[in-house]
């Protein structure tokens, strides 16, 4: 039986991040679907494991944790023996991972996930896109990528010379924001570019897509 459980649902940026990282450690786990379209995250058993009824959520024996950076904090350290080492044990190299770490959850996220779903969801929902969030977070978002082409033209990866969490938190965003207009703010910095192509094509994230295809 497997030691941990992710409930998810592998359409959401929050579980595509949790299930990178449980695959880049190569770990034994169990996928349990949340069928947010049915509401379950909603339910009373789900708010067990998030009182704010959102995926994912992760159980690793008796422990039950939700938030998916803090999950992917968590399975990178209690497995650190396996798999892709995603975090650094020498303080002062992981100290620099983190700033990049909040540097993609307060910088980069907001502006791209706000794309993501006027770009890519709202149109799957049959809404209609607003355009001025859609120039307001655009250039939001350039300003991060021009601080990124900086870093990156210093440093294979945001957070060093390896691929981290800094870098894996990125993916699912990056997957929705590359079938969009978006996808040439990326484009245009080289640095930028060649970072986006090396870390989308690792195994463990074509795993994640590979399972978001059966849904």
């Amino acid at each position: 039986m497997a030691a941990i459980k992710v409930h998810g649902n592998p359409l959401s940026t929050a579980s595509m991040r949790v299930l990178a990282t449980v695959y880049e450690k190569e770990i034994d786990h169990e996928f349990v679907f949340v069928d947010m379209r049915a509401g379950e995250h909603k339910k009373e058993h789900f708010l067990s494991f998030n009182p704010f009824g959102q995926v994912p959520a992760l159980e690793d024996g008796d422990l039950k944790l939700f938030e998916s950076r803090a999950i992917n904090k968590y399975v990178a350290c209690e497995y650190a023996d396996k798999g892709t080492q995603l975090i650094y044990q020498d303080s002062k190299k992981m100290a620099i991972t983190s700033v990049w770490m909040e540097v993609e959850a307060q910088q980069y996220d907001p502006a791209a996930s706000k794309l993501g779903w006027e770009l890519a969801i709202k149109p799957l929902l049959g809404m209609s896109t607003d355009t001025a969030v859609v120039e307001e977070n655009e250039a939001k978002l350039a300003k991060v990528l021009d601080v990124y082409e900086s870093r990156l033209a210093q440093s294979k990866y945001l957070g060093g010379d390896c691929f981290t969490l800094a870098d894996l938190h990125h993916l699912p965003t990056l997957h929705y924001l590359f079938g969009t207009q978006v996808k040439k703010l990326f484009d245009s910095r080289p640095h930028v570019s060649a970072w986006v192509a090396d870390i989308t094509a690792r195994p463990a994230w074509l795993k994640v897509l590979a399972l978001q295809s059966q849904q």
